[in-house]
């Protein structure tokens, strides 16, 4: 059984006073002690009542460049750093006074905010920490962003950054805890590319921006008062964003997040589909020790019943030397073993999923996770091999033209079985249009519509 970790406060109230990145204000900042259970909450001194904000994922209200909570009229900017910086060092209860409506920025990395930590130090409580621990995947998609969260012991995150381009490509990976996330993570500072300052300061943001607080790519330079802290400062920051906008769970997390091009939207919306989750599950809420488990029963446990069988792992219609005579492709790319049914307009291929698939090598290196990309490919050769049979009259190529209402479900790992079910939607000429969807133990994985042309090979 895991070691009880009890709840954490600060000792004592710190202060720390500086101007607000966005906004440009001067504020003071004042951490103080709070009780087992508070959680963190968000404190407006200059307003009348001295009105506070859960940091909880529900107050969220905007996150465009940075995380803002808000209620009723009261917002408060850019939390993210501090939440990390709160989270990362192991405080669960505190509260955050502010004079402004956006803490300061400092350099812009969370090293001030550590340090205001520790000049408080921490105090113990009596109340055990609940961490929440991942027993199924959960992935997500939202716009260019992948999230992929899996069982594992600890925290991890596993994250790749980049931006539109492809520029500044950076991985990096990490089990955080109190003393990786100071040493690794912390002193990562803020950045933008030079093409968008103009955007941000149009539409109101960046107000109290330097170089004395974020860095600056401009083509291939990096703008900054000093060298960078970290190879791999870009992507760092961001993993500094995932643990702080992941505080607005309440709970720390258990699990393994593979995270690809992250931004404060998926952030937040990851921790909404936990949320959603633990409520389905009927799950303890934050800091609130789970009842006692039953006493075991001297009944014998009766045996689970068989699991569904899918009659189309057993078909075959095609084997893979019949696809190869019909598609071009050839390893590494060939994305379908065998065809286990083949009607006029329906067609089920399959795909064994192996751990010796080259690319599983970077994707991602101790958490391989077969590509969403390559899933939609799959579809796209089982789709071009139904059209090759309907129009077998001579040697063609089905051309890959578009992909349309993408979506990416759950992670599909070595060992599974990807069953591929495409339905021709409609044919004009040489030109097709399917609707695809990929499955495992018959839970679907992902799907999408799918576009191609045939041309004479």
């Amino acid at each position: 059984m895991p070691a009880v970790v009890p709840q954490q406060t600060i000792k004592r109230s710190v202060s720390y006073s500086g101007i607000g990145l966005h906004s440009g204000n001067r504020v003071t900042m004042t951490l103080l002690p709070a009780p087992p259970g508070h959680g963190i909450r968000f404190r407006r001194v200059d307003l009348e009542a001295r009105p506070e904000i859960e940091a909880r994922v529900e107050n969220v209200v905007d996150t465009q460049r940075s995380t803002t909570l808000g209620k009723g009229p009261v917002r408060i900017h850019t939390v993210e750093h501090v939440l990390a910086a709160l989270r990362g060092c192991g405080v669960d209860n505190a509260i955050v006074e502010l004079d402004a409506n956006e803490p300061p920025i400092a350099d812009g990395s969370a090293r001030e905010y550590c340090k205001l930590i520790h000049s408080a130090g921490l105090q113990p409580q009596d109340a055990p920490r609940q961490p929440y621990a991942v027993t199924e995947p959960l992935a997500l998609q939202l716009d260019d962003t992948i999230m992929h969260l899996v069982p594992a012991p600890e925290f991890k995150i596993s994250c790749t950054s980049a931006d539109r381009s492809g520029r500044y490509t950076q991985f990096f990976s990490l089990v955080v805890t109190p003393e990786s996330w100071e040493r690794e993570l912390a002193h990562a500072r803020t950045f933008c590319f030079f093409e968008e300052i103009e955007y941000l300061i149009k539409n109101g943001l960046i107000k109290g921006g330097s170089l004395e607080n974020a860095i600056v790519i401009r083509d291939d330079a990096v703008l900054t008062t000093e060298p960078l802290r970290y190879p791999e400062e870009f992507v760092r920051h961001k993993m500094l964003d995932i643990v702080g906008d992941l505080a607005l769970f309440g709970r720390p997390i258990q699990g393994h997040l593979v995270a690809v091009r992250p931004s404060h939207a998926a952030n937040c919306e990851l921790v909404r589909q936990l949320e959603m989750r633990c409520r389905r599950a009927g799950g303890a809420p934050p800091f609130v020790p789970s009842a006692p488990a039953p006493a075991p029963s001297t009944e014998p446990t009766p045996p689970p019943p068989p699991a569904a069988h899918d009659p189309a792992l057993d078909g075959c219609v095609m084997d893979v030397s019949q696809i190869m005579a019909l598609i071009p492709h050839r390893y590494p790319f060939l994305l379908v073993d065998r065809i286990a049914r083949l009607e006029q307009d329906r067609i089920v291929g399959i795909k064994n999923v192996t751990i010796n698939e080259p690319f599983f090598q970077g994707h991602f290196p101790g958490h391989p996770i077969f590509p969403g990309v390559l899933q939609l490919e799959a579809i796209a050769q089982v789709a071009g091999v139904l059209m090759r049979k309907r129009f077998a009259e001579k040697p063609q190529i089905a051309y890959f033209m578009s992909a349309e209402e993408v979506k990416w479900r759950k992670p599909v790992l070595p060992g599974d079985t990807l069953v591929i079910e495409v339905d021709l939607l409609k044919a004009r000429g040489k030109v097709g249009k399917a609707r695809g969807v990929c499955k495992v133990r018959g839970e679907v994985v992902s799907e999408a519509v799918v576009t191609f042309m045939l041309m004479d090979a």
